[in-house]
């Protein structure tokens, strides 16, 4: 978490605020990337005038006192931003200046909390997540322009109706490029992260009462999709021409053999590539989403097209395994691979993760708490959302049973005919 900030005072002249010869002294305060100068109604001779270090020359009495009260307004100024800092506001250069002058401050408002947020988090969170939280914040601010006809709202005046109106404004959105308005899932999900940032407000102190104190998120059951194991084995027998098709479909199988996400995928280097105390190779990474250890055994499949890309020139410039390609392309010539497969299922890079978790592991009798392992979970209960899904491993299992059962019976039967002949 960034848990300082860039902090500076200046002292500044203007000759265009001057008279009779004389330059304005301007303080310039600096936070962050914010930035405001104050006007301290005190003039002094460009010739008398240190610019290197910012002070008069002093050179007399007068130049002296000058002086001394510069350094009372930096001191002055250093206090009210060290005040910012302990009481843990959102600090800037307006409301340092603010402070300076006396002029009250204004209430934090729903932007300002949402900036401070994201912000402190920008260090801490996941390159993913983050950009989710700019999403909501992005429809906060559309809401509250549609809704009140402004650009801010104080957060005095987030109360729950506020929420309810924002989820209806969410529900009813209407994108303007080609996606598809929110499922309830998705309108949950920016709900979710607009809690997590009034709960911070609230442990700031910036605001009294929680507006989501009765509000309850209402997420709907969604079973996982996966590939069966004749659709992976379709596309795994499929070549391409193009060669952009190809490699999305190499990436896809790749995946499909070690349950890697997208992100975890593409940050892959030589270095990660390990050989195992089984005498096999393995990769061993760190999740980027969880920030918790993966280690994977190497299958044969994934180990084929680990050596397909490792020479390429792309791969060799990046120092990756595999050359980059962004999230969005790979999964939109994903979508050219389903077509071509024939398989009418929505084919995301992501749904290889699934694949793995589902019809090559769990189907196959790999026990769950060594798949929630491979697959970097923080919990098995994860593990466990695709353990539900897998109809044909119950089926197997129950049909073992069975004929297990069977035999049995059979055996006490013949036991029992054996007992009364004797």
């Amino acid at each position: 978490m960034r848990s300082t900030n860039t902090f500076g005072i200046h002292f500044v002249l203007r000759m265009s605020r001057g008279k009779n010869g004389m330059a304005a002294i301007y303080v310039r305060i600096v936070v962050n990337k914010s930035r405001c100068e104050v006007a301290l109604k005190r003039m002094v001779e460009m010739t008398d005038w240190n610019k290197s270090r910012g002070l008069a020359k002093p050179k007399n009495d007068t130049l002296k006192s000058l002086n001394s009260y510069l350094e009372q307004t930096r001191s002055m100024l250093a206090s009210h931003y060290q005040e910012f800092i302990i009481s843990k506001q959102l600090v800037t250069a307006e409301a340092v200046k603010n402070r300076f002058l006396g002029i009250r401050e204004q209430e934090n408002t729903l932007i300002s909390l949402i900036d401070y947020h994201n912000l402190q988090m920008k260090e801490v969170l996941a390159h993913g997540t983050i950009k989710n939280y700019y999403t909501t914040a992005k429809y906060l601010k559309e809401f509250v322009s549609a809704q009140f006809k402004k650009q801010d709202i104080y957060l005095t005046e987030l109360d729950y109706q506020f929420i309810t109106h924002f989820e209806y404004f969410l529900r009813t959105y209407v994108p303007t490029d080609h996606h598809k308005g929110m499922e309830n899932n998705g309108v949950m999900k920016h709900l979710e992260r607009f809690r997590k940032i009034i709960r911070l407000g609230v442990k700031l102190g910036w605001i009294e009462k929680n507006p989501f104190e009765l509000f309850k998120l209402k997420m709907q059951k969604v079973e996982r999709g996966y590939l069966t194991n004749e659709e992976l084995v379709s596309i795994e027998e499929k070549s391409f021409s193009l060669q952009r098709i190809q490699y999305a479909k190499d990436l896809f199988v790749f995946s499909c053999y070690t349950g890697m996400a997208y992100i975890d995928v593409v940050q892959l280097t030589p270095d990660n590539i390990i050989l195992g105390i089984d005498g096999n190779y393995w990769i061993k990474t760190i999740r980027e989403k969880t920030d918790t250890s993966v280690n994977v055994p190497i299958l044969p499949k994934a180990a084929y097209i680990i050596e397909k890309y490792r020479n390429s020139p792309r791969s060799i410039a990046k120092g990756s395994l595999f050359p980059m390609i962004s999230n969005q392309k790979l999964n939109s010539y994903l979508k050219e691979v389903a077509d071509l497969c024939g398989i009418k299922k929505n084919l995301t890079f992501h749904l290889a993760r699934h694949t793995f978790a589902t019809s090559v592991t769990l189907s196959n009798g790999v026990p769950i708490e060594t798949v929630s392992k491979m697959l970097g979970h923080t919990t098995i209960r994860t593990t466990q959302i695709y353990a539900k899904v897998v109809e044909q491993k119950v089926s197997h299992d129950m049909t073992n049973l069975r004929n297990l059962l069977d035999t049995q019976e059979k055996t006490k039967t013949t036991t029992l005919r054996v007992t009364q002949t004797l």
